[in-house]
Order: structure tokens, then C-alpha cells, then sequence
């Protein structure tokens, strides 16, 4: 990628090229090539992704895009470039912000690619052992030592010391270890081969995936200790999900093989041997063993992919009902009281149908020992069939003892549970208790549902079930049309109340308490067993429904309200002037801007404030059926309302003058002044009491925009009319009054004049090196003038005298004629051109005594030639 060099001669000072025409043409016709050419490389770099998934692949990326960003930016460097980049700066030329942007974006990620790729370079070789490592003992060394690595990176690096970069990183080391241990641990051959070597190739694989995280938290740990490292908060399904996943298959792996190796192969020793009259006999069965793993070497999914995990939970399950009799039993025995339910299944019958389960599991196990009747033959086959036929008795028991219990707590319970009324409410007699936190909650017990599930699993057992029990579960749609209704219209009752502010919670209070008259049947009459359940239900959903239109109406018209306090709240109070062709306005132009804008914007806040009392009346015609902007039902919803108004009013002022505060702050000249000479002293022009008293009167004004906002009679949303107090004077109730005594408020207006303060005294110490001149002005030119001429100095005196005063004019030449500090520029110009005209002035005085010396001396010197001739 090379940039296109200019054609044209570039030799020449720079501000001459840049008023040559062609030349800029030309040049920026090269500059938008380049803007263009570095744009698209840096997109192309930005789309680039690291071509493989473990974390070698980033360290390529990285180095790729550093080798290509530090061959463009070193390019960038040339001097031809950098001369065409001064030219278009100083011919102003359209084209040269854009550039200048996209050269800073190629140093910024130049400047991220050497980051990356000097830190991820600092633990490559530990990158390296971990992808290219065959053995995994030595990537278990490796694991802490490239963790303790990645911890100094953290550190110190200016980039992957974010979790946005470190955490897919680290994904990308859990991806390598996950990859290493798929390849190592092949399922087709694991069974295949040595039994105990497998055993061990498993165990390490998962003690390799524990060692990752392990040392994860290791690390992370001692970050913590130090109390000043940046923590690593990372997502931690992310990094270990996958592997810990996969450690748990590598255990279910070496319990099966455990199995295998230990515990089945140890039956086949010479006792079994001699019991099956040969060895042809004693093969199949050792065949027989052995095929119990044959359907982990077939399998049609990956064991060790999260997203397989039950197809792997099935292939494990059928394994140990292949090798299992003691383990029922044990199951059963450790469960017995709080038993494994399926989903859906009730607590009774799901623990009949647990029970019949593993029943059925050690049916199923005993059969296939009976086809081989060798194996029922052995000590461990009699010793299976014991435990068969004792866990056998014990689960009939269990099953009968189940039964029993929930038949008899059936019939006791479930006419009790039917005399619930259909809802329960949490009114209490607490003070504080508010309409807001009363909640009715559908009183359908639980244990009614579950009775009525346990009946339908319990027929489909075999059991016979109590009368009351079929007649409540022939009711089950009903009652779940009923409980579902109910709770809805609950829940959106809830959820609308949640919804109410403590003011409309007042303003509905009417509403609600109607709407509890149409609640009270139903959790003081009617129950269960009620015929008029459906009719109340029905009444109940629809004054919701009602009550729901309202509310929905009442917070659209409070959105709307506040949306317009909104508006009032971020008027910005202190609009600026812009600058015209870079010349800012003077000190009473600037004030004045201010007044006419804010002038404006209060124009249209009124409009906004004027608006509100008519919602408010809307409000009241949907509340209390009266449009008179003085309803007694919205007393307090008024007030709520203003006082609303007088918290945004508040927020404004506050938050404007701490704006106007920052601006004066601020290193970004708003307006601008004049130094000039008033002999005898240098001043500031307009001087600084005239601008103390623009910003006091600025802020007057910002604070006295809360006159214009009249406050609202006592009870109602209507405005104060003017009180007369004389005859000739009226008053007018407004926020103004209470907002102007706002401590914070008062706080702000005397920081502000304090700054302006500080800033005006700092404006008119650095005039006061200017008062190394006085003496041009402050000097009787005259008397010095006559006292020189008294003296008859010659030439070479003259001469020094007007060196002196055109060295100062020379001098004043190169002072700063600008002084920007915080809002305000000095313009300094005046000053400097009043100081070399007094300077000016005394070269005049000089020339015009030295003419007249220089006539006497020659009018003399006539006088004495003159003398001379007429005595020859």
C-alpha cells in the first residue's frame, strides 16, 4: 500500500505555495487520494479476524495488522507529506480536517497494533507449548505459568487490560485446552484400548481442565490481594462453561471404565470359568461385558458439546441399568423421603411412579442375569437376587404406605379447602398501610390443584380414590377457567396500581375504593363451592378493564404535563453569540444576545407552563366528571403538580448558572475586550465595573425569568390574578420569591461574580507589563525637550535619543496583541498602537528639535563666514 506523491514541484516556503491556486488544487486532489486510501485500509483492518479459534491466531492478526499500519504511517512521515499537509493548513483548505481525522485514526490503531502485538509477543512461547504440546503433563505446567503471564500483561499493557479484549482471549485459551483434550480423548478408541491407560489418559484430560480454572482463580486471587490491580470481572460461562463441561464427561468416562475394569471384569475370574463348562461359553459372556461400552464407540454426537448433554445423559443411564442391582437399592434407600419427581409428576403419585421405576429397572436387570443362569448361579448372582426380592417387598410397602396416607388427608382436607372464598386480600389495620400495598390474591390452595393432579395420576396407577376427590377433579377446567381469569384481572389490577404515583394514587382514591366494593364478594362470600364464582369473575374483569381505560387516560395526560416541564427544564437561559469570520462580539454585545435569546426561549416556556392547567382540567373531567380547574377531589393532585413546577423552575436556574459558571471557566473566549491608554493609566475597555455590573445583571435576569411563571391559587390549577395593594401598585404571586432565596441559587450567582472577579484582577495584572513604557506618556515632553536643547547635545546624542524611541516602536511590534483567558479574549491591538504612536511622537519631537539645532548651527556658521569674508 503505497501513497501517491505529488507531481508538482513543491521547493519553496510554504506560505508562498499556499497562495498559488494550482498548486492547492493539485494538492488537495493528492490529499483526498490518500484520505481515501488510508480509509479503506483502516476499514479493511477493522473487518479482519484472527483465522483460527485459539489464541495463536490473535498473535498472527495482530502482527499482520501492525506490519501493514506501521508501513502506511511511516509513509505519512515523509517530508513531501508532511510539506503538503503545512501548505493545506495554511491556504485553510476545506479538505485538511478531514484528513488530519483519518491520520488520526491510522496513528491510533497503529498505535493499537504495536500494543497488542509486543504483549501477546511476550507470551508466545507459552501460546506455543500450549497448541503444539502432545503431553498433558507438560501442558499442566503450562497452564499456571502462561495465567501468571497473561496477569503481568493485564498490568501493564494499554489495551488488554479491558475485558472487552482480555475475556475473549482467555475464551480462546479455553477453546485450545477443550481442543487438545477432543483430540487426545477419541471415544472410537478409548474402549479400545488398554483399560488402565485409558483410565489414566481421562484422568489427566480432566485434571487439565480443572488446572485451567484453577489457576484462573489463583490468579485472580492474588489481583485481589494487592487491593490496587484491576479486578477480573469476566464472564465466567464463557471461560469455563465448555470446560467444565467437559471435565464432568471425562469423570463420567473414568467411572464407567472404573466399572468396567473393576468391578464386572473381576467376576470373570476361574470360579465363573469353571461354572459355564468352557471357554467358549466364558467368552461370550466376557463378550457380553465388553459390548456394554460398544455404544459410547458409536455414538452419533459429540459426548463432550454442552448442546449434547442429554443425548450423553441417556447413553450413561442405560449404561448403569446394564450394570446396576445394588445401585437401585441404594437409590431407592437414599431417597426414600424426598424422592426424584418427573416433571409435571404430583408429590404422591410421582414418588408411586419413582418407586415402580426403579421397580422395573431391577425387573428388567434380574431377566437378563436369568438368560444367563451361570451368572444367578454364582456367589454374586444369589447375592443380586436377595437384594431383588428384599428391595422388591420394601417398594410394595412403600407404594401401599403412600397410598394410604394421601387417601386418608383426601377426604379430611379437600371440604375444608372448597370453603375458601375465591380471594384473600392483605388489608391490615398497620398504620402507614396504603391503598398502594394492598394486594388480593387468588385463594385457590395449591394443595386443591395438587389433589386434583395426584386423583388423575392416581386412577392411572390402579388406586381407587374418594368420591369428593373424582367430583373435584371432574371440576378441573372450571376451576383452572376461574383461577387463570382471576389472576389475571388480579395481576392487572396490581400492575396498574403499580403504575400510580403517590399523587394519582390520592386522585384515583374515589376509583379504587369502588373498585374494592366490587372485590369484597368474592373474599368475603362466595368460595368455591359458590354458584355465583363466573358472574363475579366477570364483574370483576370489567371494572378493571374500566378502571384500566382511566388510568391509562390520566397518565397520558400527565406524560404530556410532564413532557412540557420537561421542555421548560432544559431551556438553556445563556445562548451565546457566534463568532463572524472568526471576530468575537464586544462585551455589550454579547449580554445583550443573551437578553433577546433568553428573551425568546422564555416566550415559548410560558406557552408551555400556560398549556398545563388545561390538561389538568381534562384530568378533573375524567375524574370527577367537573371542568372547572377547582375540583376539591384534585386538591392535592394540583399541588402535587406545582410543586413539581417549582422543583423544574429551581433545577433550571441552578443548573444555567453552573453552565454560565463552567463557560467563564472555561479556556473558550465567548467575547472580547480592548486595552487601550487613558493617560495616565492603562485600563481595561469596557472597564471592570461595567462588567461586574452586565453580569450581575445577567444573572438578575436569569433568576427573574421565574416572575413570568404565576403561581396557582390555593386548591385550584388557575392562576393568581394580581393583587392590588396601593392604588397604583399591584403584585403578582410567581415562583420568583421562593426560587431567588434558593441558598444554591445564591451560592451560584456569588461564584460567578467571584470568577469574573478573579478573572477581570488577572486581566489587569498582565497590562501591567505595558508599564514599562509609561515614560513615553507619563514624561512633560516639552520641559524634556527644552532641558535637552539647554544642553546643546550633539549629533551623536540626537542619534542615540532617536534609536532609543524607534527601538521601542520596534519593541511594541512584538508583543502579543491577543490575551485569551477563560471567556474572555483582550484584544490588545489599541493599546499597542496608541504606546508606538506616543513613541512615534517623541521621534517627531527629536527630529523636529535636531532641524531646529541644526539651522541655528548652520545659520551661525553662515554668520561667521559672512564675517570672515567681509574682514579680508
Amino acid at each position: 500500500i503505497k501513497l501517491e506523491m505529488p507531481t508538482i514541484n513543491l521547493d519553496g516556503e510554504v506560505t508562498v505555495l499556499a497562495t498559488v491556486p494550482g498548486v492547492v488544487e493539485a494538492l488537495e486532489s493528492c490529499a483526498v487520494t490518500w484520505q481515501k486510501l488510508i480509509s479503506t485500509t483502516l476499514e479493511e483492518q477493522l473487518k479482519k479476524v484472527p483465522q483460527g479459534n485459539g489464541p495463536l491466531a490473535e498473535l498472527d492478526l495482530w502482527r499482520e495488522k501492525r506490519d501493514t499500519l506501521s508501513a502506511l504511517t511511516e509513509q505519512t512521515k515523509l517530508p513531501e507529506v508532511q510539506k503538503v499537509l503545512e501548505i493545506l493548513r495554511e491556504a485553510e483548505s476545506v479538505h485538511i480536517g478531514d484528513v488530519q481525522l483519518v491520520l488520526s485514526d491510522l496513528r491510533k490503531q497503529h498505535a493499537d497494533a504495536l500494543d497488542r502485538a509486543k504483549f501477546l509477543s511476550a507470551i508466545e512461547c507459552h501460546l506455543k507449548n500450549l497448541t503444539y504440546g502432545t503431553d498433558f503433563n507438560v501442558i499442566l505446567d503450562i497452564i499456571p505459568s502462561l495465567m501468571s503471564a497473561l496477569r503481568m500483561v493485564w498490568i501493564i499493557s494499554g489495551h488488554y487490560n479491558k475485558n472487552k479484549w482480555v475475556e475473549p482471549f482467555m475464551e480462546r485459551i479455553a477453546w485450545e485446552i477443550s481442543a487438545k483434550v477432543y483430540k487426545v480423548v477419541d471415544l472410537p478408541t478409548l474402549f479400545q484400548e488398554d483399560r488402565t491407560a485409558a483410565k489414566k489418559k481421562v484422568s489427566e484430560a480432566k485434571r487439565t481442565l480443572q488446572q485451567w480454572k484453577k489457576s484462573y482463580f489463583a490468579v485472580r486471587a492474588q489481583i485481589e490481594a494487592t487491593g490496587i490491580e484491576k479486578r477480573w470481572e469476566f464472564d465466567q460461562k464463557r471461560l469455563f462453561e465448555k470446560t467444565d463441561y467437559m471435565a464432568s464427561v471425562c469423570q463420567d468416562l473414568y467411572d464407567i471404565l472404573q466399572v468396567v475394569v473393576e468391578e464386572l471384569c473381576s467376576v470373570f475370574g476361574p470360579e465363573l470359568q469353571t461354572l459355564t463348562n468352557g471357554a467358549k461359553r466364558f467368552d461370550d459372556l466376557l463378550r457380553q461385558v465388553n459390548g456394554l461400552t460398544s455404544p459410547m464407540e458409536k455414538l452419533t454426537f459429540d459426548p463432550f458439546s454442552i448442546k449434547s448433554a442429554q443425548a450423553w445423559t441417556s447413553v450413561k443411564e442405560e449404561f448403569r441399568e446394564e450394570v446396576s442391582v445394588k445401585n437401585v437399592k441404594q437409590i431407592f434407600l437414599q431417597n426414600l423421603k424426598d424422592p426424584p419427581l418427573q416433571k409435571n409428576h404430583p408429590p404422591v403419585a410421582g414418588a408411586i411412579y419413582w418407586s415402580r421405576s426403579l421397580f422395573y429397572r431391577i425387573k428388567h436387570t434380574i431377566i437378563r442375569f436369568q438368560e444367563v443362569e451361570e451368572l444367578l448361579d454364582s456367589e454374586r448372582g444369589k447375592e443380586a437376587k436377595q437384594i431383588y426380592l428384599q428391595t422388591a417387598k420394601r417398594m410394595k410397602e412403600y407404594e401401599d404406605q403412600k397410598y394410604k396416607q394421601w387417601k386418608d388427608e383426601t377426604e379430611q382436607v379437600l371440604p375444608l379447602l372448597l370453603k375458601k372464598t375465591l380471594l384473600t386480600s392483605s388489608v391490615t389495620e398497620e398504620p402507614g398501610t396504603t391503598k398502594k400495598s394492598v394486594r388480593f390474591i387468588v385463594n385457590f390452595s395449591p394443595m386443591l390443584q395438587e389433589i386434583t393432579i395426584e386423583t388423575g395420576y392416581m386412577q392411572q396407577l390402579g388406586f381407587p380414590v374418594p368420591e369428593i376427590a373424582k367430583y373435584v377433579a371432574s371440576l378441573e377446567d372450571k376451576y383452572h377457567r376461574y383461577t387463570k381469569r382471576l389472576k389475571n384481572t388480579m395481576d392487572l389490577y396490581h400492575k396498574l396500581m403499580g403504575t400510580l404515583s403517590e399523587a394519582e394514587t390520592k386522585l384515583l382514591d374515589d376509583h379504587i375504593e369502588e373498585l374494592w366494593r366490587v372485590f369484597k364478594p368474592g373474599h368475603r362470600r362466595l368460595n368455591w363451592k359458590s354458584l355465583g364464582c363466573g358472574g363475579f369473575i366477570v364483574q370483576c374483569t370489567e371494572a378493571v378493564r374500566k378502571f384500566e381505560l382511566l388510568v391509562h387516560q390520566i397518565h397520558h395526560y400527565s406524560e404530556d404535563i410532564n413532557n412540557k416541564l420537561v421542555f421548560i427544564g432544559a431551556t438553556n437561559l445563556f445562548k451565546f453569540p457566534l463568532s463572524k469570520n472568526g471576530e468575537l462580539p464586544k462585551a455589550k454585545e454579547f449580554f445583550e444576545y443573551i437578553k433577546c435569546e433568553r428573551a425568546k426561549d422564555v416566550a415559548h416556556m410560558i406557552r408551555k407552563y400556560s398549556a398545563i392547567p388545561q390538561l389538568l382540567i381534562k384530568v378533573e373531567g375524567r375524574v370527577a366528571n367537573t371542568n372547572t380547574g377547582k375540583s376539591p377531589k384534585l386538591t392535592s393532585y394540583y399541588a402535587y403538580w406545582e410543586n413539581r413546577i417549582y422543583h423544574v423552575l429551581t433545577q433550571l436556574i441552578v443548573k444555567n448558572l453552573q453552565a454560565f459558571n463552567a463557560t467563564i471557566l472555561a479556556n473558550v473566549p465567548q467575547f472580547q475586550m480592548e486595552a487601550i491608554l487613558s493617560v495616565p493609566e492603562i485600563v481595561l475597555q469596557p472597564n471592570a465595573s461595567e462588567i461586574h455590573e452586565m453580569t450581575a445583571q445577567c444573572i438578575r435576569d436569569c433568576v427573574e425569568v421565574t416572575k413570568h411563571f404565576v403561581q396557582w391559587m390555593h386548591g385550584t390549577c388557575l392562576e393568581c390574578p394580581p393583587q392590588r395593594v396601593k392604588e397604583d401598585e399591584t403584585i403578582t404571586f410567581s415562583f420568583y420569591k421562593d426560587i431567588s432565596q434558593n441558598p444554591l441559587i445564591i451560592e451560584q450567582a456569588v461564584l460567578i461574580i467571584q470568577n469574573v472577579h478573579k478573572l477581570l484582577a488577572s486581566l489587569s495584572k498582565h497590562l501591567n507589563q505595558w508599564q514599562k513604557y509609561h515614560l513615553l506618556w507619563k514624561l512633560d515632553k516639552g520641559m524634556v525637550l527644552e532641558r535637552l536643547a539647554a544642553q546643546q547635545p550633539s549629533c551623536i546624542t540626537f542619534e542615540e535619543q532617536l534609536q532609543f524611541y524607534l527601538k521601542v516602536a520596534q519593541e511594541v511590534t512584538q508583543e502579543p496583541l491577543i490575551k485569551e483567558e477563560q471567556f474572555i479574549r483582550l484584544q490588545m491591538a489599541p493599546l499597542a498602537s496608541e504606546v508606538q504612536e506616543n513613541a512615534r511622537g517623541w521621534v517627531f519631537s527629536l527630529g523636529k528639535l535636531l532641524n531646529e539645532s541644526a539651522r541655528e548651527a548652520l545659520s551661525s556658521l553662515q554668520e561667521e563666514i559672512q564675517v570672515g569674508v567681509f574682514s579680508l
